[in-house]
């Protein structure tokens, strides 16, 4: 059985809590995905960690890069890939771990270019999976050195993972309501408006909606920014 010493099981330990806190907290998707590239890259030691989340938005699907704590900002936009291509569409559709001990020995992987820049020599890729189901994306941890994967290690960082997942699924769903809440709330407020100008200009209902709207775009300001100036407007009479 393999064995890995207290002080690196501390430090993944550390790490869930850190994800863990990630989840209850104001943060939104990008820094979530920032702190999980971050925080898993300090406690396993490894040279560089990526993140890739499958967008379900478009078909075929794709799986794009979304975080990574070491490669320029301009590498990581718009790089995406099909399911079925590289290490990650390998990891997402298998759901299961791949170790590899030199990736540009590998023909799965796709990032040579990247690799030999920044030299980067072995890899683990990780499902990030939720309760052992639904793959959402794909963790992937690269040394400098060649290096042996322990199981233990890939367990651990496969913890780590599996947490990421439900951190990035509660944001997504905490976004999601934020998003219709404020829709729900500019509704009301446009609806309140309406009233108010249907009464003081004799407006029918969609002549209001509409007063409101061009009011908006002239403005270059929102519906609901026009609705409560007002709202305001009548409070102040």
């Amino acid at each position: 059985m393999e064995k890995i010493n207290p002080e690196t099981h501390d430090k993944y330990i550390r790490a869930l809590m850190d994800i863990s806190r990630a989840m209850t907290s104001d943060l939104y998707l990008e820094d979530i995905l920032k702190l999980i590239v971050m925080v898993t890259a300090k406690v396993t030691g490894v040279e560089i960690c990526s993140l890739w989340l499958i967008d379900e938005s478009v078909t075929p699907k794709k799986i794009r890069l979304k975080a990574t704590q070491a490669f320029e900002p301009d590498y990581v936009k718009d790089r995406s890939l099909n399911m079925d291509e590289g290490v990650v569409g390998y990891v997402a559709t298998h759901k299961q771990p791949l170790i590899i001990k030199d990736v540009l020995k590998e023909p799965r992987f796709k990032e040579k270019e990247m690799a030999r820049k920044l030299g980067l020599v072995s890899m683990v890729g990780v499902p990030l999976q939720v309760k052992g189901e639904k793959v959402i994306g794909v963790l992937n941890c690269f040394t400098a050195k060649p290096h042996d994967f322990l199981t233990t290690e890939v367990n651990l960082i496969t913890t780590v993972a599996n947490q990421a997942a439900v951190a990035i699924i509660n944001t997504e769903l905490m976004v999601k309501t934020k998003v219709v809440q404020e829709e729900l709330e500019t509704r009301k407020l446009v609806e309140r408006a309406k009233e108010v100008l249907m009464r003081r200009r004799q407006m029918s209902g969609n002549d209001a909606f509409r007063w409101i709207q061009k009011r908006s775009m002239d403005s270059r300001k929102s519906m609901r920014y026009v609705s409560e100036a007002i709202l305001l407007s009548e409070e102040l009479e």
